[in-house]
């Protein structure tokens, strides 16, 4: 990769011999770097202000030696690159010198000007990868920022907004639960490009999707011939994740058997591949998730006890749709906008009467389910507006989905009124004269169970 022209990339040249020393400098502008030139270390050091990109050291100056020069540039301009040039040629000063933070050590010789644009040449191309590195780390995590990726602004959203912070600050395990489509491993995927692992990799797997008799080979990999069919060596997904984070989801479907060997691996942190003996030590973090409740597994027998404390962490429960309020609509423009904008479509509104519906609809299906229904009815309405009739949902089974859970009459009398104060708006008078209910008696049902209206 030749040095792009005009490029702003800075080389000091400190050079007490002044017909080398532009010797040196036609070479290096030649190649399109700026380059300035002192013939002594104090006047170098009093630019440094400059930050070069690389310094060409003298090793003999007539002030200051090549030592005190190197130990100045390291104090005022940490980040230059410094390559020292000496007519004298001492093994043991370079190793010095080179411990010391020096780039390189070259010798004066007819080639010098060849080997000094080969080293700044190969110290740019390495600056620049660095630079990119960085630049995709940063569009990683704006990319994966908690707002980006989750929208919304209720109470209940911010709550886990707070605890996926607290778990991108550490490597605490994490346990995430929350009924199907409610985004689970968005917040995993969230707290791992967060995290001090964000440039490590992200590994998932669902543990259900993995056929019963291979999910031991699919999370701790096999050696060839380990079993019939086993006809190469494969690395499981923990030595896939190595570093960085295995995120376990529908973790409550392991097979008992398979829970004792995860317990076993978390614990020593170490593996053994199915028909190896080598030990594979393993620095991974572990983050699950689930639709059901593993403490009730617990108690039936039905998932390990001690297996359960080591994966359980930080717990964040994500809230279903039906309980986050105006999000529901924030979410339907969303993914109204992102799938007009990916099919070339016009734009398209929501119509209030529409509104209603969707903030008065169950949502079984949670976040997958009203990204499924506002992409069709974009396919469904021949103009800009989105109506009732291009949702396809039913209040009635909203109904039917909200009766079929048993609950107490204090959680269905609140369910209603959280019902009807969504589907009024927030409107408290309202919904006090449509339920034929006081005022108070609905904000002292709303403080208790921590609701805010939006």
């Amino acid at each position: 990769m030749a040095n792009p022209k005009n490029i702003s990339y800075k080389v000091f040249i400190v050079e007490d011999n002044k017909l080398y020393a532009q010797v040196l400098k036609k070479q290096l502008i030649d190649n399109q770097y700026q380059v300035r030139v002192f013939y002594n270390g104090k006047d170098c050091i009093s630019n440094l202000d400059d930050q070069p990109d690389v310094i060409t050291l003298d090793y003999t100056l007539p002030d200051m030696t090549g030592h005190e020069v190197l130990k100045e540039i390291q104090k005022k301009s940490p980040g230059s690159h410094v390559i020292i040039i000496s007519a004298q040629e001492s093994i043991n000063t370079a190793i010095e010198l080179m411990k010391n933070g020096a780039y390189d050590y070259i010798m004066k010789a007819p080639d010098t000007r060849e080997k000094l644009t080969n080293i700044i040449k190969n110290i740019y191309q390495s600056d620049q990868l660095k630079e990119e590195n960085t630049r995709l780390k940063d569009a990683i995590k704006d990319h994966y920022s908690f707002r980006k990726l989750i929208k919304g602004n209720s109470r209940e959203i911010d709550h886990v907004f707070g605890l996926m912070e607290k778990a991108s600050q550490t490597n605490i395990s994490v346990s995430i639960s929350g009924e199907t489509g409610t985004g689970k491993e968005l917040v995993a995927k969230g707290i791992h490009y967060n995290s001090g692992r964000s440039n490590k990799p992200f590994i998932a797997v669902n543990v259900s999707a993995v056929p019963e008799g291979l999910v031991e080979s699919e999370l701790f990999g096999h050696e060839k011939g380990a079993f019939t069919g086993a006809d190469f060596k494969k690395l499981g997904k923990f030595e896939q994740a190595n570093g960085g984070t295995l995120f376990l989801d529908e973790i409550a479907d392991l097979d008992m058997n398979v829970q004792a060997k995860l317990l076993r691996v978390i614990q020593e942190r170490e593996l053994n591949r199915l028909g190896g003996t080598d030990l594979i030590p393993l620095d991974v973090r572990i983050l699950t998730a689930t639709h059901k409740n593993l403490a009730s597994l617990v108690s039936e027998g039905k998932f390990r006890q001690d297996l359960y404390y080591r994966l359980l962490g930080l717990p964040i429960e994500l809230p279903p749709l039906r309980q986050r309020g105006n999000d529901i609509i924030l979410l339907a423009k969303h993914f109204v906008n992102e799938f007009c904008k990916e099919n070339n479509m016009n734009p398209k509104n929501i119509t209030e009467e529409a509104k209603q519906l969707l903030r008065t609809y169950h949502y079984p299906g949670n976040i997958r389910e009203l990204k499924a229904v506002m992409e069709l009815a974009c396919v469904m309405t021949n103009g800009e507006m989105i109506k009732p009739t291009h949702l396809n949902m039913s209040v009635d089974e909203s109904v039917q989905n909200l009766l079929s859970s048993e609950k107490s009459l204090e959680e269905y009398n609140y369910e209603i009124v959280k019902h009807f104060l969504n589907k009024y708006n927030q409107n408290v008078r309202l919904v006090a004269k449509k339920l034929g209910i006081g005022k108070s008696t609905i904000y002292r049902m709303l403080q208790k169970k921590e609701f805010v209206l939006n």
